[in-house]
């Protein structure tokens, strides 16, 4: 899990993982590690999960965090447009680091319509780099399921 101070990591992990949704906000320190099982196809994979603290200005994500990595969610603030170009910047260095492994890119807080920030014109850069975007809400489940097998799935060798 890459992206921005308060993009709703954390969040979005709780909720694929245990269900759960809540409002008070925990600033994750370092990273959080968790693990579920999923069912892709007829295979079972256990997905190592790592919910690494949100970049600041102060504060990067150590590469060592990104190693051995298979793949990962870039997520981006609707509601904070600001959360999009530190995603691209993320990204560039998630490429540097690990190289050219599976990633889609996250639009969450998708339920709060009234204060989205982020518009299609918005987008247009992404259209163009082919990325993979899906809108979630980990508040109400949108996406966040469909995120983590479709993310599975492309980590998975074709076969």
């Amino acid at each position: 899990m890459l992206g921005g101070f308060g993009v709703g990591k954390t969040s979005l992990v709780k909720h694929f993982v245990h269900s759960i949704f809540s409002e008070k906000y925990h600033i994750t320190i370092g990273v959080k590690i968790d693990k579920k099982s999923v069912i892709i196809g007829e295979q079972e994979v256990m997905l190592l999960l790592w919910d690494i603290a949100g970049e600041e200005e102060t504060f990067s994500i150590p590469p060592s965090y990104l190693k051995g990595s298979d793949g990962y969610l870039l997520v981006v603030d609707v509601t904070r447009k600001s959360t999009l170009e530190q995603a691209f910047d993320i990204q560039k260095r998630a490429l540097e680091a690990i190289g050219d492994i599976p990633f889609i890119l996250l639009l969450n807080k998708s339920d709060l319509e009234d204060d989205r920030e982020l518009e299609i014109n918005d987008l247009d850069e992404i259209k163009k780099k082919g990325w993979l975007v899906i809108e979630s809400s980990a508040k109400l489940g949108t996406g966040v399921e469909e995120a983590f097998n479709k993310l599975t799935t492309r980590i998975l060798p074709k076969t």
